[in-house]
């Protein structure tokens, strides 16, 4: 495993290998905090596969944060996500997930992460992990 992952700073971006190695550049790309209160993202299009049927499960995420010392970079986490594109997860564990990974990669005080997942079958889904240190 590489010690550092940063993602190149002009061109095309690299297709993400692994969600592992999403989070690693999560990490990498973190910047120190300004002067803010609260973070929030919204990626409307995000991808994951579906564990039992192998069908892509479409949504949306949401995810905001109280920032301690750092800061997530959204290109970054325009890779991140797109790391789950080939992933097989449940959109429960990927609340938990993304949220886990979040704060490994800046330690905020709190953060929140909402999943919904569009409806499939007539059934919407959503999801939330919260995370406060």
């Amino acid at each position: 495993m590489k010690e550092n992952y940063y993602l190149p700073r002009s061109g095309p971006m690299p297709r993400p290998a692994s969600v592992e190695e999403g989070r690693e550049v999560l990490k990498g790309e973190a910047f120190p905090t300004p002067n803010v209160q609260q973070i929030t993202f919204r990626a409307m299009e995000f991808t994951a596969v579906c564990p039992k049927t192998g069908q892509p499960d479409f949504g949306h995420v949401e995810i905001s944060y109280v920032p301690n010392e750092l800061c997530i970079e959204s290109k970054s986490l325009k890779f991140y996500l797109w790391s789950y594109r080939d992933h097989g997860a449940y959109c429960e564990s990927l609340a938990a997930n993304i949220a886990d990974d979040i704060v490994y990669a800046i330690n905020p005080k709190k953060v929140v992460v909402t999943v919904y997942q569009t409806a499939r079958g007539g059934i919407e889904l959503e999801t939330q992990a919260i995370r406060e240190n």
